[in-house]
């Protein structure tokens, strides 16, 4: 079985030479430390709409009732149409597919997923998305997109390749063939994952689990999906996570000597003031669990949310 994880990108990432100048934006992240994890599907709108290579620079305009992709130079020539419509057949083909995560171009008129110019009467706003990821996100809303550069951020990366990794499990889960019963044997090994993302969202998602007879079965698992992903956009906090930390040590209580507990207690508060990343408390956590075997803690996908060798959580 392919062990990688399917991914969407924008072409000029990846080193392809797509731009309007014939060059490229490749990032050194995606080629040096993703590629051996993700199948990346590419992805130029620009190219893929029929522009050729190179090409005028287009930009987004607005006249108040709509926004429009013109040429910089020359704002008569409008691609607005024939944007729209590959977007509208690009993604209705992604959508068929179990793909996993998306990672877009910053400020790119197409591809840009927040702070594009959007230019007006001679000013610019930077409050514009990109016609074709702004489709995307809209038509797969549980879909996880980030953009290139904010993937230099360690808790920005870190929370995109969780809701990667959540998602592919998600689907692997369901084999093909999603049924109540599986969602609540993936919802019950995520509960931990999701008290450290949002408790609101995890109170709401255990309503809509135990609500379940409540739902047509498909309309369960699109419900699910969707509240499951906007729960894991939220980036896991310190508070949130240290909380989650007591609460797998309180499984030891019965099994750790009172030295032990206390070490366990200190670590965790060390963690919670920010002298220690995470993996301290995590790491001796694990080896308590393989210590002292719990089938509950042992599935929990919040011990192992995503390869070890990805060096995720060190900064965090």
């Amino acid at each position: 079985m392919n062990d990688k994880v399917t991914v969407g990108i924008s072409s000029c990432l990846l080193g392809e030479k797509v731009r309007f100048d014939s060059g490229h934006k490749q990032s050194t992240y995606v080629n040096k430390e993703l590629r051996d994890y993700f199948d990346f599907v590419s992805v130029c709108p620009e190219v893929g709409m029929g522009l050729p290579i190179p090409r005028p620079t287009i930009r987004l305009m607005t006249n108040e009732e709509r926004i429009a992709l013109v040429e910089t130079k020359d704002e008569t020539k409008d691609y607005t149409d024939g944007m729209v419509q590959f977007s509208k057949q690009k993604v209705a083909e992604l959508k068929d597919t179990e793909m996993c995560g998306y990672i877009v171009c910053a400020k790119s008129p197409s591809c840009g997923m927040e702070r594009v110019k959007v230019y007006s009467r001679g000013h610019a706003s930077t409050d514009g998305v990109g016609l074709y990821t702004k489709h995307l996100m809209e038509t797969m809303p549980w879909l996880p997109v980030e953009e290139d550069g904010r993937l230099n951020d360690p808790v920005l990366k870190e929370n995109f390749i969780s809701r990667v990794y959540g998602l592919r499990d998600f689907y692997r889960s369901m084999e093909g063939e999603p049924t109540p019963g599986k969602i609540v044997a993936f919802h019950s090994r995520y509960k931990l994952t999701l008290m450290a993302h949002s408790p609101s969202y995890y109170k709401q998602l255990g309503r809509l689990v135990a609500n379940q007879k409540d739902y047509e079965e498909e309309a369960f698992y699109l419900t699910y999906r969707l509240e499951l992903m906007q729960a894991l956009k939220h980036r896991a906090s310190r508070k949130n996570v240290t909380n989650v930390l007591m609460h797998i040590q309180g499984y030891f209580k019965r099994s750790l000597t009172k030295e032990q507990k206390a070490e366990m207690a200190r670590v965790i508060d060390d963690y919670r003031t920010g002298l220690l990343p995470v993996l301290a408390p995590l790491t001796l956590l694990k080896h308590y669990l393989n210590t002292y075997p719990d089938d509950y803690l042992s599935q929990q996908m919040f011990l192992q949310p995503h390869p070890e060798e990805m060096r995720l959580r060190y900064g965090l």
